[in-house]
């Protein structure tokens, strides 16, 4: 089995690809540049689209994590939808089954939160609406890791010293979502319609 994860740097810090390999047993690749959006895995004239689009013209794949820039949701939304839409069209062409990373909110007291005039609670909100929906249009798996971030950020600490990124601990928090619903299978709306995981 094959795990292709297309993202920026919330998908690579603390080497995360490597921990959901070790968790999963497979083999994980991922094609990620730091503040990447989905649109510019989209986009062939980037070097990052390129390489996405030949990976998944010329590559198998079981599963295609993906995974928005971290407010991108919230500022973009319709960016975001379109992105999504178009990538788990190529992506199910592939014969693959995409998954969608739900990030969190910057960490509570975040400058960045103060700068965008939001709260810790809203922009959670607003994430993992924006996530779920997404999920639920194009009946693909969901890995809420900004659930799990607030539930367990107030007894342990998850993120890195900037409020955005994870620390090793979020990293691995997060790598155990994704293996989680990659193992359970459940398409959001549509209980393992489209579970591929191998024995």
């Amino acid at each position: 089995m094959r795990i292709l994860m297309l993202g920026n740097s919330l998908t690579f810090a603390n080497d995360m690809p490597r921990m959901l390999a070790e968790l999963t047993g497979v083999e994980v690749v991922h094609h990620t540049r730091g503040g990447a959006r989905l649109s510019e895995h989209l986009n062939p004239a980037t070097r990052l689209g390129a390489r996405t689009e030949a990976a998944l013209a010329d590559e198998t794949w079981d599963y295609v994590v993906l995974q928005e820039m971290s407010h991108g949701p919230v500022t973009s939304p319709k960016s975001f939808f379109s992105s999504v839409e178009r990538l788990c069209v190529q992506i199910r062409r592939n014969g693959a089954v995409p998954v969608l990373y739900a990030t969190w909110a910057y960490r509570e007291g975040c400058p960045k939160l103060a700068e965008k005039g939001w709260t810790h609670d809203g922009m959670a909100d607003a994430l993992s609406g924006a996530y779920r929906q997404a999920a639920q249009n194009n009946h693909a798996l969901l890995a809420d890791a900004g659930r799990k971030f607030r539930e367990l950020s107030g007894a342990h600490n998850l993120y890195a010293d900037d409020g955005i990124h994870p620390s090793e601990l979020g990293s691995r928090i997060a790598a155990q979502c994704i293996a989680s619903a990659i193992q359970s299978g459940e398409t959001e709306g549509h209980p393992n319609a489209e579970t591929k995981m191998d024995p």
